[in-house]
């Protein structure tokens, strides 16, 4: 009988330790979400991947679909040097180039670029379009005048007013996926995103009031 009760006690002690362990082991179910949800976890999609799938407009189709002037490619680079890998932006970084603002847009943060697409440039009259390239100040006001100091997304174009760096108000209007600058301005291929800015690309040069 004593050997019985000695068993007995045995047993009792055994599953009370097993129930131990199954309520430590419960316990370390937090820790284990804990753990997933932290070093365990994949990590979260990032940013631009989501903000490349968002462009819009027909004249995105002119957009290279891979390499460094593809959307893709240009959400990686700084604004200026992505518009230099864009066949559809090449007139434009001619004439940052030229200003020598190649720096300042690709050091800024935040930043919203109206960038007038090659076509732009061709519908000026060349003596116009000669005295802005052959004037520094002129260039330089004009270029600064599509450029804002944050970034905007679609929804805020409908309508808006926007302080440029130049100093005088951007306008947009519009909704959905068509929307205009200034009255004139029409955005062919919206919302590209860079490292630092958010592209708007235009089919019209935008003109400083003044000038």
């Amino acid at each position: 009988m004593r050997i019985a009760r000695i068993v007995v006690v045995l047993s009792w002690a055994v599953t009370a330790i097993a129930l131990s362990a199954c309520g430590n082991h419960a316990g370390s179910g937090s820790g284990s979400s804990i753990l997933a949800a932290g070093a365990v976890a994949k990590p979260a999609p990032a940013m631009g991947n989501s903000a490349v799938r968002a462009h819009f407009g027909s004249g995105c189709s002119a957009i290279p679909t891979s390499g460094p002037g593809s959307f893709q490619g240009m959400a990686a680079e700084p604004v200026a040097t992505a518009a230099s890998h864009n066949p559809a932006l090449s007139t434009f970084y001619s004439t940052i180039q030229k200003a020598d603002l190649v720096d300042t847009l690709n050091n800024g943060q935040g930043l919203t670029v109206f960038a007038p697409a090659n076509a732009a440039f061709q519908q000026l009259p060349q003596t116009t379009l000669d005295g802005i390239l052959t004037d520094g100040t002129k260039l330089d006001k004009t270029l600064t005048y599509h450029v804002v100091g944050r970034r905007i997304g679609p929804a805020e174009l409908a309508p808006g007013n926007f302080d440029s760096l130049e100093g005088a108000t951007v306008s947009t209007s519009g909704s959905g996926v068509s929307f205009t600058i200034n009255g004139y301005a029409s955005v062919v291929c919206g919302n590209v995103q860079t490292a630092n800015a958010t592209v708007y690309i235009i089919d019209s040069l935008l003109i400083p009031p003044g000038m």
